[in-house]
């Protein structure tokens, strides 16, 4: 079992704090509030139903951090993710991931370059498809370790190392990543240190009859609606800063932090389900995350405050791939949704004030 790696969530590289925030502050609040209701309508002319997996989505983006998504194939998660980086104006890229797929295919290569004037040779380097916005690694867990920790550099430094140089990437950077969680032969499972790194793992299930109908009907058919433009990749930049200044209260930014640690088996205080269930628990870049997408979730409502249901709102899809079951909760038919369920339960919640 590998041990969670030193949490560091840092802005990543916002633009630089004016003498005084409360301008910034009201612009780009304001900003955002007339553009939410837009940018959910252009996503929602191409993309029927998922209304969850949309808002977890815009948490992630709006904070600068990453995702895993998993679902089955054909759920649409390519023309979701393509969808939303053309409504807010980012380069989109993406890279099928296959067990012959080597680092140099996801961060570039050098290669010698002939001036055939001259003849003079010299080294140039060739991006790869990790130089964009929006990267979507499609079926991440289908190569293997070598290549998938090419990804570790880029996700947490948002830079990566190339014949011993560094070399910056797009900003804002993303990487919205997916698995197909029913073919497991031949894939190469996340280890817990690049799961980490993604803020939150969101579950992408199917249509119900009527939205199903909605899709057969309008994608077989000759007009296809194209989203309008609704923010920049400046905008991005902007609204990951904001998402840092919402301030939370001393009370629920503590039960951010009891959530995680309750999750973990070797604490004193964990429950007693935790002990016999959990082989591995969430580390402290699940509290960061706790308070981090509670502080999207609160703005993207229209909120500047974090409440209890905020952090309790995104706790399944923040801890659900940083909580390790054991055999016996195997043999117990005992899911993770059901144990951070009862983690919500158990842990004691701040004044009803606060919620």
């Amino acid at each position: 079992m590998e041990a969670h790696s030193e949490p560091n969530i840092a802005p990543p590289d916002l633009p630089p704090a004016p003498e005084s925030s409360a301008p910034f502050e009201q612009e780009a609040l304001g900003k955002l509030r007339t553009g939410r209701e837009k940018l959910l309508g252009e996503i929602r002319r191409v993309i029927v139903g998922q209304d969850r997996v949309v808002d977890e989505l815009m948490i992630v983006l709006f904070s600068g951090s990453h995702a895993l998504i998993t679902g089955a194939p054909g759920l649409a998660k390519t023309l979701l993710i393509r969808t939303i980086a053309q409504i807010l104006d980012l380069q989109f890229k993406r890279v099928q991931f296959t067990p012959d797929l080597m680092p140099s295919d996801i961060t570039g290569t050098e290669i010698i370059d002939e001036d055939r004037a001259t003849g003079h040779r010299e080294l140039r380097f060739i991006e790869g498809p990790i130089f964009t916005n929006v990267l979507l690694a499609d079926e991440i867990n289908r190569t293997p370790p070598k290549t998938q920790a090419a990804m570790l550099e880029a996700m947490e430094e948002r830079q990566v190392t190339v014949a011993g140089q560094m070399r910056p990437l797009a900003k804002p950077f993303y990487v919205l990543a997916t698995q197909n969680p029913i073919e497991l032969e031949g894939t190469y499972p996340l280890p817990e240190a690049q799961l980490d790194r993604f803020m939150l793992n969101i579950r992408i299930d199917y249509l119900d009859e009527q939205e199903e109908l909605e899709v057969a009907t309008r994608t077989t058919g000759g007009a296809h609606a194209s989203p309008s433009r609704v923010f920049s990749a400046a905008d991005m930049l902007d609204f990951a800063r904001l998402v840092r200044l919402v301030p939370i209260a001393e009370p629920i930014a503590r039960y951010a932090v009891r959530l995680a640690q309750a999750s973990r088996p070797e604490n004193a205080k964990a429950p007693d389900f935790i002990k016999n269930w959990v082989s591995w628990g969430a580390g402290t870049r699940g509290s960061q995350n706790l308070v981090l997408a509670a502080k999207a979730r609160a703005l993207l409502q229209g909120r500047f405050h974090v409440s209890t249901s905020d952090i309790q709102a995104v706790a399944h899809s923040v801890l659900r791939h940083r909580i390790l079951t054991n055999f016996r909760a195997e043999a117990d038919r005992v899911s993770v949704e059901q144990i951070i369920e009862k983690l919500i339960e158990t842990v004691q919640k701040p004044s009803s004030g606060l919620s």
